[in-house]
């Protein structure tokens, strides 16, 4: 299991990257936002620990804007503990709110919570395509379909947002993050026509001049 831990403290960053490692996961980290945002682009994580102040802004706003569109479970750890803080972290959608200091063994209890409850809920199946969300795998009657990285990171930001429309223009932006490269709109028609030739179902609408979605009432 792979997490993102962003915490500009070495010191606690580097004790819970060791805890976490004896404990079996795969642990990155990050002391900036900028930091983390590109470790995401780079690596898909199965959950994150969000310090809130950080030092090119509010982790806050870093989750509201970024980490949650992705559905990544995530902790928010941070010596802020008002009130208002804590109802603000847990309504904007957070796992858990644990404030410092705070006892590295109860934080591997809810780590160990967490993703257990999100693998009981790995498999999406809409009609006749089911998407393995923990490993990144698609198939068509239990047929495993070859899709390329990239179209599978593009289905993959469909099936999080099952029965809601993705925008062509956060579809793009994400390209350009997972890729570097110049896109342009029509690159979005490209891939879209591709993963549909390879799922060969009408799982996937288009609303004009506005995004996409998979429709998860189709039969």
């Amino acid at each position: 299991m792979h997490i993102l831990l962003v915490e500009d403290n070495l010191a606690i960053a580097k004790g819970l990257c060791y805890a976490l490692k004896q404990n079996g996961y795969a642990p990155e980290s990050a002391a900036t936002i900028s930091e983390g945002r590109e470790q995401m682009t780079r690596q898909t994580f199965d959950l994150i620990i969000l310090d809130v102040s950080l030092p090119d802004g509010d982790g806050f706003i870093f989750y509201q804007d970024f980490i949650c569109q992705q559905n990544i479970p995530t902790i928010f750890l941070t010596a802020r503990d008002e009130e208002d803080d804590v109802i603000r972290g847990l309504k904007l959608g957070a796992e858990e709110y644990i404030t410092k200091p705070f006892s590295t063994r109860e934080l591997l209890v809810r780590i160990e919570r967490i993703l257990k409850k999100r693998q009981e809920n790995t498999l999406v199946t809409v009609s006749d395509i089911t998407f393995d969300m923990d490993r990144m795998a698609v198939t068509k009657n239990g047929t495993p379909l070859s899709l390329t990285s990239l179209e599978l990171k593009i289905l993959h930001l469909l099936f999080l947002r099952l029965g809601k429309v993705v925008t062509r223009n956060e579809i793009l932006e994400r390209i350009w993050e997972w890729t570097g490269n110049d896109v342009n709109d029509n690159t979005v028609t490209v891939y879209m026509k591709r993963i549909r030739q390879k799922l060969d179902c009408d799982i996937i609408k288009t609303l004009k001049g506005i995004g996409y979605l998979v429709d998860y009432d189709e039969k």
